[in-house]
């Protein structure tokens, strides 16, 4: 297929994540890109975004949920349709608590049922959280998924998108579906919101205003942080080169740090004379908060299948986060 006859469809593409790979799809100016978001949670201004992407005459949108947008007759063929649309955020998601499953598999059947009968190809954005915390936060693709015995809105979260994954390579032999997924680890960088509870740029918010830096319990909670650029570069080249049916790690293991050590960093790169203390989030947003078990990736298998290398190592990621609120464009 040449590239002037690509159709794509992003499934929250004026997300933190989605609009970033927006910005990729566009770069060669030849494939017509739509975008379905309700802006429930986007970080960005759409107007100022839309005049600076590039192409911009190849992009097209309709603000409207997932659901609304499938059940519409008239919906042009896609070849690759990238579905990123769901809540988002330790926070953020709180106040969905027990409507998560619910939308986010009927937003995956409406999504699959769609490309399987019109011949495209899908890739869906779903979590690291599937891995429970992995072996000692380690996570392969080959481990087995650990389900917390502990209900809480972060568990839901991640049974609905394993639901999914599991559903969507079921659907690879039963439906002839082409899907691959993508499992992206601690997405970070310019655009992202502190709104949703998102560690770094809530850092950097608070560094920048020299109040105190709130670690959660005792700051040792391990995470590898991903600059988006690099994980839109991973969607991109796991939806186009990957094996349908296959499962890929998107996160930069380098980048493999932990909380205290982040906010020290955030401190040291913002010149801030911020304090750092400890702080327990139940008391910050209620009994329904849980934090996340450590988690870093083993990224072999994107790097040997897909050609993906990660390009930011942390600073980098930081420092342009750190420009980007510092500039005063953090939503």
């Amino acid at each position: 297929m040449n590239r002037h006859e690509r159709r794509i469809l992003v499934t929250g593409g004026f997300g933190f994540i989605g609009s970033h790979l927006v910005e990729q799809l566009l770069q060669d100016g030849e494939s017509p890109v739509h975008v379905v978001d309700d802006l429930s949670s986007s970080p960005i201004n759409i107007d100022r975004y839309t005049a600076q992407v590039p192409h911009k005459e190849c992009l097209t949108w309709d603000i409207c949920t997932v659901k609304e947008y499938f059940q519409r007759s008239n919906i042009p063929a896609y070849h690759e349709v990238f579905h990123l649309a769901n809540v988002v955020g330790p926070v953020g998601v709180l106040k969905h608590a027990g409507d998560i499953v619910r939308r986010t598999v009927e937003d995956t059947y409406a999504i699959s049922d769609f490309v399987a009968s019109a011949g495209g190809r899908l890739c869906d954005v779903s979590t690291s959280e599937v891995y429970g915390g992995g072996r000692d936060g380690y996570c392969s693709e080959k481990d087995s998924m650990i389900i917390s015995p502990k209900t809480s809105v972060r568990l839901e979260y991640a049974v609905a998108k394993l639901a999914c994954e599991i559903a969507l390579m079921n659907q690879t032999i039963s439906k002839n579906l082409h899907a691959v997924v993508i499992r992206p680890f601690n997405v970070a960088g310019p655009r992202q919101s502190s709104r949703g509870g998102f560690v770094l740029p809530r850092f950097i918010a608070q560094a920048l205003k020299e109040e105190e830096i709130t670690v959660y319990g005792d700051g040792q909670m391990v995470r590898a942080f991903t600059h988006v650029k690099d994980v839109a570069d991973g969607i991109i080249r796991a939806l186009r080169q990957g094996g349908s049916g296959q499962v890929y790690n998107i996160g930069n293991p380098a980048n493999k740090t932990n909380i205290l050590h982040l906010a020290q960093a955030v401190c040291r790169l913002s010149g801030t004379g911020s304090k750092i203390i400890f702080v327990d989030p139940k008391k910050l947003w209620g009994p329904l908060f849980e934090e996340a078990n450590d988690k870093y990736p083993d990224a072999d298998r994107a790097s040997n299948e897909l050609g993906w290398q990660p390009r930011y190592d942390l600073e980098t990621t930081i420092r342009e986060t750190l420009q980007y609120i510092r500039d005063g464009r953090d939503a």
